[in-house]
């Protein structure tokens, strides 16, 4: 060959070589762009706060946490563990802010992503990510009403590490939606071994009400109060169902203090406010009760808050409020719904309660008792339903379930008087 055309050959070789080179080159940070460009869009949005819910630095420091993780997952879109942080930011929020339906949707949406990819068995730190996103996840499917899922996944976790409270927790929650009381007195029994705090104490005092000891369950709930930090939503939400459990056992005066313990310590909570409005509206302060249920409502968007605003509306006859309020409750129970939350028994509610539609009730509830059959809540409800309507047989059958724990609910035991 002419040396003319070898050096030539040689000479386009280079060149195309380097011409490839740099469209792989090109190629893979238009991949990388592309890819972050993806995770960008795809990233479920940080809603903004209601300036009552800011809670000092609270805010600040959930925006820092939320763009901290986001910036992770854009420079390594196959990060695990920025995704298992937005997560747990997502499951916060959404106790704190009342928008469930947007943050339980993102909170799995990030956790399945991350379950998805490959996991080093062989990794502690691996399996440790692992484990939290399994338990991330069952603690949303109890939060969806999903509860043989977030059995199942709780099991999952358990059988990963044996040696965590929380996903005891978990188990004690699923297993007593489920009806399945004795199991969940045993999982109760292993987390308060693990680590007896504000979690365990409180599940201790659930299930000493759901077996009638309303005493024993103020005592543990009060333990529970005083193993939590003031100030702080899990303590804040101890002092409110202490209230609940004053409440239960006819002392609305003990309740009314739990409930402004709440509020000296953290400003607007909104569920304190609307248990104050209850307790107004049970002794018929109709204007102070509609003023406290009313704040609670332009805090967070919850379905309860509507719901006693309803009430109030239909004992001082104002109609049209209480259709427009109550088509409201409808509505928002209804993108709940559409977005993957069970709310067949706040539907049941609801229609029983302020509309005394009870074969509407019965409807929903059934849908429920066919999910769990064992739970002494929709058994209860079924008694009472049936009670309504007159089928007493019925309701004699479900009220035998519903006390079977010796619960001391008095509206269930009114109704065992007079199906004798």
């Amino acid at each position: 060959m002419h040396p003319f055309y070898k050096n030539t050959i040689i000479l386009l070789a280079l060149v195309l070589g380097l011409s490839i080179q740099a469209c792989q080159q090109s190629g893979s940070k238009n991949t990388v762009e592309n890819t972050q460009t993806q995770v960008i869009e795809n990233l479920p949005k940080l809603l903004d706060r209601p300036e009552a819910l800011l809670y000092g630095t609270e805010w600040d420091a959930v925006q820092n946490a939320y763009g901290k993780a986001r910036q992770e997952l854009i420079n390594n879109p196959q990060a695990k563990e920025p995704r298992l942080d937005l997560a747990e930011i997502f499951i916060q929020e959404a106790r704190v802010t009342g928008e469930h339906p947007h943050y339980y949707p993102a909170a799995l949406q990030m956790l399945d992503e991350m379950l998805g990819m490959p996991f080093d068995e062989k990794n502690i730190h691996e399996n440790d990510l692992k484990f939290r996103a399994l338990s991330d996840k069952a603690s949303v499917q109890l939060s969806l009403h999903d509860f043989a899922a977030a059995k199942e996944t709780g099991e999952q976790a358990v059988a990963m590490n044996p040696y965590n409270a929380f996903i005891y927790g978990v188990l004690v929650d699923a297993n007593v939606e489920l009806g399945n009381y004795e199991e969940a007195v045993k999982m109760a029994d292993k987390m308060v071994s693990i680590r007896p705090d504000l979690r365990s104490y409180s599940r201790v005092s659930y299930l000493r009400e759901i077996h009638g000891d309303i005493p024993g369950a103020i005592e543990a709930m009060t333990m529970a109060v005083k193993a939590g930090y003031p100030g702080t939503d899990q303590t804040s939400w101890a002092l409110l169902t202490l209230g609940n459990l004053y409440e239960k056992e006819g002392k609305p005066e003990a309740a009314q203090v739990q409930y402004q313990t709440i509020l000296a310590e953290r400003q607007d909570y909104p569920f304190a406010l609307a248990a104050l409005g209850e307790l107004e509206l049970d002794k018929k302060n109709y204007a102070k009760a509609e003023q406290l249920l009313k704040q609670a409502a332009e805090i967070i968007p919850e379905v309860g808050f509507y719901e006693g605003l309803a009430k109030l509306y239909k004992a001082t006859g104002r109609q049209d409020e209480f259709e427009a309020t109550f088509n409201e409750i409808i509505a928002m129970m209804e993108d709940d719904e559409a977005h993957g939350h069970n709310m067949s028994l706040e539907f049941a509610h609801a229609y029983a309660d302020l509309k005394g539609d009870y074969e509407k009730a019965l409807e929903y509830t059934l849908k429920e008792y066919a999910k769990r059959p064992e739970n002494i809540d929709v058994n209860g409800m079924l008694a009472e339903f049936y009670h309504k309507t007159g089928e007493t047989e019925k309701a004699g059958m479900h009220l035998q379930k519903a006390l079977r724990t010796g619960s001391q609910n008095p509206g269930w035991l009114a109704i065992q008087e007079k199906v004798k």
